[in-house]
């Protein structure tokens, strides 16, 4: 039967943009459905304006560290309506050139909220749309109902749109969104609470990082609580968080940062047959083969790993199979770079220690704990922490972790040498440039300790 387009993409964010794109360069008919802002959540209301107001806090420890090097100041302060109008306009550029960038490429674009009616079929605002290849991309938002009462809690798309910052805030999650916005807006002179499942925040990172990130929030301000409420109650403009040993905590601002949910509620994903996962994820093979023929699926929706990058080399790699004649290579998801972009930040790459271990690897691990030059010129406490996994065996680099000033810049670039392969030899053999905290990877010369296989005693080298 003839179609309409040869790929619809559901969604209109990074990943949904790029194989709509790469789709449209191989010759094929696209139409990509949006119905909210074209660049989705990185762009508009995720990792672009998040990063922007870490920016304003960072600029705000430089104003508070010029002194120490020798500068006077003028008094200044942070103003969130300010912030939030440049913005406002820069995710507003940004969303222009996404739509260019479309039309450029000869993808149509259909405003709505899309619904797939049947076999090839999606109806958008009334119009029914026909594809020989369906690609499902809709992304993910914050889950709202973790904890009872929660959902009258603002999320970070809320925080990102303030004029106003409060003076107390509660901060209840332990993810990276949580411990990021927590991080931010201590620095931007709010008195910030965080409340978390597990003995440390970020569960699922490195052990050694995770134990390092404690203590540098709560050197930034921020209170630990170590527990969770079960129940938020709102009471006007107050919100009151009942704990389980019965004490309450009172906040005029909540930000409920525990975790996202794959956006797949009211996509008909039912009429073909697909059943989404408990958490509402859409499963697919490695071929991001959905269990209906012809639909596949990327990004946070899948739930695989929720990095922007991910979802747009998934999108490219797709396309270039459906429509370029090239096999789909799957991704390497094990050693992909990510950071947490807290003050300190954190960058990482491949396997945690811990990791590393239950795949059976027999360890040496490498460590180096210090105050950068910028810290201990004028005895700033703010330390970096950096950590090399590393096979016993065949002395390959299995993982690289930092907590640490520039940690995402210096563990993406080093996340080539991950990817090629490198061993600890290799670091050892590269010679450093001096002086800087990135050295310091090239610099360790001895394990700090080696962990055997199976066993989790460490013994010293």
């Amino acid at each position: 039967m003839p179609f309409d387009f040869d790929l619809i993409t559901l969604g209109a964010g990074s990943g949904g943009v790029a194989a709509s794109r790469r789709a449209a360069a191989h010759g094929a008919r696209v139409a990509v459905i949006e119905g909210s802002r074209v660049g989705g959540t990185c762009v508009i209301r995720g990792c672009v304006p998040k990063k922007l107001l870490m920016y304003a806090a960072q600029l705000g420890d430089a104003l508070r560290e010029a002194p120490h090097y020798g500068w006077s100041p003028a008094a200044l302060s942070f103003e969130m309506a300010r912030w939030a109008a440049a913005k406002a306009a820069e995710t507003a550029r940004l969303e222009g050139v996404y739509r260019q960038l479309l039309e450029g490429s000869k993808v149509e674009l259909v405003e709505g909220w899309a619904r797939i009616t049947g076999p090839h079929t999606v109806e958008v605002a009334g119009r029914q749309l026909t594809g020989k290849h369906l690609l499902v991309a809709t992304g993910a938002s914050p889950s709202r109902d973790a904890i009872e009462g929660l959902a009258g809690a603002a999320t970070s798309d809320d925080l990102l749109d303030l004029t106003a910052l409060p003076d107390r805030m509660a901060v209840v999650g332990g993810g990276y969104i949580a411990v990021e916005f927590a991080s931010i807006v201590a620095r931007l002179g709010v008195q910030v609470s965080l409340f978390y499942r597990a003995g440390l925040p970020l569960r699922g990172f490195d052990e050694d990082l995770r134990q390092r990130l404690a203590p540098a929030l709560e050197a930034g301000g921020i209170r630990l609580m170590g527990a969770v409420p079960v129940r938020v109650q709102q009471q006007g403009a107050t919100f009151l968080l009942h704990m389980a040993d019965g004490t309450v905590h009172e906040y005029p601002f909540v930000l409920n940062a525990t975790g996202r949910r794959p956006n797949t509620r009211g996509l008909g994903l039912e009429t073909l047959g697909i059943e989404v996962d408990a958490q509402g994820a859409v499963p697919v093979d490695e071929q991001l083969r959905t269990s209906a023929q012809g639909v596949h699926a990327i990004g946070d929706v899948t739930h695989l790993k929720n990095l922007t990058p991910v979802a747009i080399a998934q999108g490219r790699t797709l396309a270039d199979a459906l429509f370029g004649g090239r096999p789909l290579r799957p991704l390497d998801l094990v050693n992909a770079a990510s950071a947490v972009f807290t003050l300190p930040p954190i960058g990482t790459a491949g396997l945690n220690e811990a990791q590393a271990l239950a795949a059976g690897h027999r360890l040496k691990i490498y460590e180096a704990d210090f105050r950068p030059m910028r810290q201990a010129f004028y005895g700033g406490s703010e330390r970096s922490y950096m950590k090399l996994v590393v096979d016993a065996d065949t002395d390959l680099v299995l993982g690289i972790h930092m907590l640490g000033a520039d940690a995402p810049e210096i563990v993406q670039s080093l996340s080539v040498a991950l990817t090629c392969g490198a061993t600890k030899q290799d670091f050892d053999h590269t010679l450093a440039v001096h002086p800087t905290a990135a050295e310091e990877f090239m610099l360790m010369r001895e394990p700090a300790r080696v962990v055997e296989r199976i066993s989790t005693m460490m013994s010293p080298m």
